[in-house]
């Protein structure tokens, strides 16, 4: 009978090995799709400092902040849109649109530069959410189509880009681009309280939880009651909202509303935003692996400033290739976590 017993007893542990070593495999992928991307940035920050001696000055860190702060904002939104199962293609021109309105408007004083942009592009992310909920188009054709209209009314106002409006020099709105608190400008202080205000909106609110419910499963999310199209309209407007606030810091800190601004800066805040971790697929991310993106895409772009000899596309170059890597890794770690 001893034998039988240390024989069941051999047995059972051998069978709980196995699910032993799967439950520690899928620890360490959940670790490490919440934290990769701060690790990689302060190895990637740590590196820098020591090959570029400049590279950690006050001086320097404060312009990779600054430049920053504007793709942080516009990438803030992108995050909610990506959590949400969505995509919103329309954030390079809505912002380039809201810095035009700003400049317009700044001869009617600050606060119509700061309402007359925020009011348009909160309504062209009104429009994308109501198509996409309403008529249940795809996200991607949705918001390619206000890419195109956006773009269009810009150059309408701007008689096809000939006109540039300039923000008069007397502005209180170029104190708010331009003005430094600690040596740090005051864009990245809004950046910064618009991270934390996010954080806590998608961590601490119903709505933020319907955001990931909706992404996860959207009709789960319905059978449970969640208002499905209210949540994805919200989410669309709050990206046009804060792709229009990010064209304004940009207007007020260059002092006019530059046309050609805003190309390409869609893909940069999905960039960012899937290499902090949000899968493409939605129903998981958070807006502190986005920052930690946006952080990282900035330390590449200055250390290709500091060797000096290389051109500005090698930046698009490493950024796409960094991105497979982790789009490839983000698909590996996710089939760990659902071996269990």
């Amino acid at each position: 009978m001893t034998g039988v017993t240390d024989t069941t007893e051999l047995t059972a542990v051998a069978a709980q090995a196995p699910r032993a070593r799967t439950a520690t495999s899928e620890r360490v992928a959940a670790l490490a799709q919440r934290h990769g991307a701060p690790a990689v940035l302060l190895l990637a920050g740590a590196v820098s400092a020591l090959v570029f001696p400049a590279f950690a000055t006050a001086d320097n860190l404060s312009g990779i902040a600054i430049q920053s702060a504007t793709l942080a904002i516009v990438a803030l939104g992108m995050t909610f849109v990506i959590i949400s199962g969505g995509i919103d293609l329309s954030v390079g021109s809505v912002f380039a649109l809201g810095g035009v309105l700003a400049a317009w408007a700044s001869q009617y004083g600050t606060v119509a530069a700061l309402l007359v942009p925020l009011a348009v592009c909160g309504g062209i992310g009104l429009l994308n959410g109501l198509v996409i909920a309403r008529t249940g188009l795809e996200p991607f054709i949705v918001t390619l189509a206000s890419l195109l209209g956006a773009r269009g009314l810009l150059l309408a106002i701007t008689g096809e880009g000939a006109t540039t409006y300039l923000v008069p020099k007397d502005a209180a709105l170029l104190d708010v681009g331009r003005g430094t608190l600690l040596g740090v400008g005051y864009p990245v202080f809004v950046a910064a309280l618009l991270c934390v205000l996010g954080a806590l909106l998608l961590q601490r609110t119903g709505y933020g939880q319907a955001v990931f419910a909706v992404g996860g499963n959207a009709e789960a999310a319905a059978l449970m009651g969640l208002p499905v199209a209210r949540v994805k309209v919200l989410t669309y407007v709050l990206s046009g909202l804060l792709a229009g606030l990010a064209g304004v810091l940009n207007t007020a800190r260059l002092g006019s509303g530059v046309t050609i601004l805003g190309v390409g800066l869609e893909l940069d805040a999905i960039a960012a935003v899937v290499i902090g971790g949000t899968l493409l697929i939605g129903g998981a991310g958070s807006i502190s692996g986005s920052l930690c993106g946006v952080l990282l895409l900035g330390v590449i772009q200055n250390v290709i400033n500091q060797i000096g000899n290389l051109t500005s596309s090698l930046q698009s170059v490493v950024s796409g290739a960094f991105l497979v890597v982790v789009v490839v890794t983000q698909s590996y770690l996710s089939r760990i976590r659902r071996l269990r």
